[in-house]
């Protein structure tokens, strides 16, 4: 379970992530001697494997994730980011490891990301972009089920003949009608009390 550690995605931001990792020696020999360990004993031995699969885990997940932005700021959805990658980002972490780690006689079983956050001095600023985009994207959904309302809402209206409307009266309902059902805040009904 590799510590998180501060790097910058592709586009720059710094972002903190981590990743867990199982590992096995593969080649004892490789492992025993090209690894280099002065001190014999397993414990020595052990200590020399962990800290050489350390620094290459963390090369390797610098490697990756500078290759891509966290996430895509234009919601392009075939974009492959970070946060959207999931498995294909693995692979590659996986990949790039295995390459670093066989030099040692060591193999990777599994590798994946475990953590990923925006580093804390821009977090609250990404946060804040991303709250703004959800709201965008809410608004726009409500914006296209208010349209269909007020089409529903006027065909039915002249289908049963309920009232006939000009171009004017018209234009009055629909705007209306999108202000009521866009709002935030409940409807103010207003009492129309002029003798027209």
């Amino acid at each position: 379970d590799v510590e998180p550690i501060k790097v910058n995605d592709k586009v720059g931001n710094p972002i903190l992530i981590g990743l867990v990792l199982v590992w096995r020696i593969k080649d004892t020999y490789k492992a025993v001697f090209d690894l280099d360990s002065q001190s014999r004993g397993n414990n020595m031995h052990n200590l020399a494997f962990q800290t050489f699969v350390s620094i290459q885990s963390d090369a390797a997940l610098r490697e990756v994730a500078g290759k891509y932005a966290y996430d895509d700021e234009n919601d392009n959805e075939h974009l492959l980011t970070l946060r959207s990658g999931g498995e294909e980002i693995n692979e590659q972490l996986e990949h790039k490891l295995n390459e670093r780690l066989a030099m040692a006689g060591m193999e990777v079983v599994e590798a994946r990301i475990n953590y990923l956050a925006y580093a804390p001095e821009i977090a609250a600023v990404m946060l804040r972009r991303q709250q703004a985009s959800a709201i965008i994207t809410a608004r726009e959904k409500i914006v296209e089920g208010a349209v269909t309302m007020v089409k529903l809402a006027l065909d039915r209206l002249e289908k049963e003949e309920v009232v006939k409307l000009d171009n004017d009266r018209k234009a009055a309902m629909i705007g209306n009608l999108l202000v009521v059902l866009c709002a935030d805040d409940a409807a103010q009904p207003v009492v129309n009390t002029s003798a027209n």
